[in-house]
């Protein structure tokens, strides 16, 4: 598989960083990419039924008030509004 544009562009500029610095980064980027088969794995182990036992749950609190709107978890700051 070829390696994208972007990507090429991103190891471009970390061969100019130092030895120490490029395996900072490189073991945030593994870490991440665990992290993301980890997710996809349990994502794809995921029953329909269990699916379906989720979703009652989430409409069971946001009936009784167990949820808070999007608006005070994450607040618009000033400049974005």
């Amino acid at each position: 598989m070829a390696t994208s544009e972007l990507l090429q562009r991103a190891i471009a500029e970390l061969e100019k960083l130092s030895e120490d610095e490029q395996n900072t980064i490189a073991a945030r980027l593994l870490a991440e990419l665990e992290d993301e088969q980890a997710w996809a794995a349990r994502f794809k182990a995921t029953t329909d039924e269990q699916w379906d036992r989720l979703a009652a749950s989430v409409r069971q609190e946001i009936s009784t008030g167990e949820t808070a709107p999007l608006e005070e978890v994450f607040p618009k700051s000033e400049s974005a509004q």
